[in-house]
């Protein structure tokens, strides 16, 4: 079981990474995405550092978490309604 949440940490790196880079698109329907890939590394990162106990790396998630639900709220009140 280890193992298997040790290998947390490349799933959660690689959503940061595609997080941030559909966070810099000019579409709201691809920043939705990124937030939504942000929210879920938050999610892995959590549970990988609470299997290390990095307890900084935890608060930092659950920080950054809150920024990107800032985010997500910022970026669908912007949208025309349909």
């Amino acid at each position: 079981m280890g193992l298997l949440l040790d290998l947390l940490q490349w799933p959660a790196m690689l959503l940061t990474v595609a997080a941030a880079w559909c966070i810099g698109s000019r579409r709201p329907c691809r920043r939705r995405v990124g937030f939504c890939f942000f929210i879920s590394s938050n999610v892995l990162w959590v549970a990988w550092g609470w299997q290390v106990q990095a307890w900084a790396l935890i608060v930092l998630q659950f920080c950054l978490c809150a920024m990107n639900l800032r985010g997500w709220k910022k970026n669908t009140q912007g949208e025309p309604s349909p």
